[in-house]
């Protein structure tokens, strides 16, 4: 599923996989990939990721991981909740 740059990518911010097998780093969803990158990753790491996914598919992944149970919520830390949607309303295309 993940085309060779985003593998190329998750190889780069390894470190912040810490918790998935190293032969099963490259496999990891894109949600995965979305919510640890926005959770810990720095502003060159989220800026890549929009280079390669793009804001609105980002965004349609950030929001599908709010509308998660509240468990699974509980993996976006709060203040990443707060600045992404506020970032997102602004500049993500989204259906309402």
């Amino acid at each position: 599923m993940n085309n060779s740059q985003i593998k190329d990518f998750i190889h780069q911010q390894k470190s912040l996989f810490w918790f998935i097998p190293e032969d099963k780093k490259e496999d990891v969803s894109i949600e995965v990939l979305v919510e640890t990158i926005l959770n810990y990753g720095d502003i060159n790491a989220i800026r890549q990721l929009f280079y390669l996914l793009g804001v609105d598919e980002v965004a349609k992944h950030f929001y599908s991981l709010l509308n998660k149970s509240e468990r699974k919520k509980a993996n976006l830390h709060e203040l990443t909740i707060h600045f992404f949607t506020l970032f997102f309303n602004k500049y993500a295309h989204r259906d309402i």
